[in-house]
């Protein structure tokens, strides 16, 4: 099992291994090709992952580091998948933000959309409240799948073989964005609106008989707002993986995140939309938390 972390100790990014409790980090950027990160490692891992495990040396506390996104700049999109809870995709449906123009509570086929690299932030950064731009802002806490082995045509029956690991993501969203142009991209894509992290752990430590029982968190300045497990996805990571790889060839290094629980600010009435000095809190059981102050 490793626990793969871009940090920064005051000499630009390098990749480490976190310890179990997240507390230090061992840097292993001295076993890897010079200026090879955390993608890098997912497109050579049998290559390296033997010496990643076995990797010695000093270790680092956590708190005199910065921790950034495991994949600080990923090298596409990240997909992401709409109404994927069912108490969600009710909230959603009835909220009157919905864009998606199914006009149905529960979707029939998986919602995929995209938020651009440039969203992609650290999982204790600062997150922009882009003021002046949008004044409704909500959040979305998921569970982050990280393709290792690309492939296109695959079958639900072999798609956990391609999956390298997995890592937390908030899918912050601009909802009157969302609202006013209908569509999703622009809502979501806004920068730092993708905090990830704070390590993507390997399949070989949460195994596929171990994903439907991790439980996404999400509180709102210590206020439990979300609350479910991954079994209550309505279309499951076999099922997401088949469908955007039918006719889209997937990458090493590719990110899918997964949807989101019931309980986002839009869920409320009236919505309890983010403000500046906000922080919010993602957490999903084995994989640690994430931890964003809106500013």
């Amino acid at each position: 099992m490793v626990r793969l972390v871009t940090f920064d100790a005051g000499a630009g990014p390098r990749t480490g291994v976190l310890n179990d409790d997240a507390t230090r980090v061992r840097d292993a950027s001295e076993l890897l090709p010079a200026g090879a990160g955390v993608l890098e490692v997912v497109e050579q891992w049998d290559a390296v992952r033997g010496r990643l495990a076995e990797l010695r040396g000093r270790e680092i506390e956590v708190d005199s580091v910065r921790l950034l996104a495991p994949i600080p700049v990923p090298r596409r999109n990240v997909f992401c998948v709409g109404k994927n809870y069912a108490e969600h995709s009710l909230e959603f449906s009835r909220s009157g933000y919905d864009a998606s123009g199914e006009g149905v509570d529960l979707p029939t086929r998986p919602i995929v959309f995209t938020k651009a690299p440039s969203s992609v932030t650290g999982p204790f950064d600062v997150v922009e409240t882009h003021q002046g731009l949008t004044s409704e802002l909500d959040y979305e806490a998921e569970l982050g799948v990280v393709i290792g082995t690309g492939g296109r045509g695959i079958d639900r029956a072999h798609a956990y073989d391609h999956v390298w690991g997995y890592t937390i993501v908030n899918d912050v969203t601009a909802r009157d964005l969302q609202r006013d142009h209908k569509q999703w991209f622009l809502g979501k894509s806004l920068d730092t609106f993708c905090p990830c992290g704070p390590a993507i752990v390997t399949s070989d430590e949460i195994t596929p008989a171990d994903v439907p029982g991790l439980e996404v968190e999400c509180r709102v300045n210590g206020e439990l707002r979300q609350k479910a497990p991954v079994a209550d996805l309505i279309f499951d990571v076999p099922t997401l993986i088949e469908t955007i790889s039918a006719g889209i060839t997937l990458q090493p290094g590719d990110i899918i995140a997964t949807g989101t629980p019931a309980g986002v600010g839009i869920g409320f009435s009236p919505p309890r939309f983010l403000a500046a000095g906000d922080v919010v809190e993602v957490t999903i059981s084995r994989l640690g938390a994430i931890r964003n102050e809106f500013r």
